[in-house]
C-alpha cells in the first residue's frame, strides 16, 4: 500500500482529526512513539545543481522511516520509498519535509529528522501512530 505521507490530503486530515478525542489503548499496537526535539537536517551529499526555493518545483526521490531514538540512526520501522513532486511554498506537504527540501541543491542527499509538531502531530496518520517523529532520506533529482 502506498501511504504517500507528503500529500496534502493527509496533512489536512490529520488537522481535522486533531479536535477529535482518543482513547483506549496507549499500548499503540507495540510501536514505540518517539520524536525528535527540533528538525535536524543533515547533508550526507551536497547538491551543485538548481537550489529548491519557494515557488519551485522539487522532483526528488525518498525513503521514510519512523523515528527511533534507540536506533543508531534513527530509523525505525520503514514506511515507503517513492519519487515524489511537490511545489514548495504552497503547504502542499508536512511542514517539516518542505522545510527539509528547502535549501536542498539538485544531487544533493540529505537525511532530515522531523519532530511530530513538524510531521502528524498527536492524530498521527495511517502507518504513523500519534506523536511520532520521521526519519526522510531524500534526494533532489530536479528543480523547476
Amino acid at each position: 500500500m502506498k501511504l504517500k505521507f507528503p500529500l496534502i490530503a493527509a496533512f489536512v486530515a490529520m488537522l481535522s482529526l486533531t479536535a477529535c478525542g482518543g482513547g483506549g489503548d496507549s499500548a499503540g499496537g507495540g510501536v514505540a512513539v518517539t520524536s525528535p526535539a527540533t528538525l535536524t537536517k543533515t547533508d550526507n551529499v551536497v547538491g551543485t545543481g538548481a537550489e529548491a526555493v519557494s515557488g519551485k518545483t522539487a522532483t526528488l526521490n525518498y525513503t521514510l522511516w519512523l523515528y527511533n531514538a534507540s536506533a543508531a540512526d534513527f530509523k525505525g520501522a520503514q514506511l515507503e520509498s517513492n519519487p515524489f513532486s511537490f511545489k514548495l511554498g504552497t503547504n502542499a506537504v508536512i511542514p517539516g519535509f518542505e522545510q527539509g527540501v528547502t535549501g536542498m541543491k539538485v544531487g544533493g542527499k540529505r537525511t532530515i529528522l522531523v519532530p511530530s509538531s513538524l510531521g502528524y502531530g498527536a492524530a498521527g496518520s495511517r502507518g504513523v501512530p500519534p506523536n511520532s517523529g520521521l526519519v526522510f532520506e531524500i534526494t533532489l533529482n530536479k528543480v523547476e
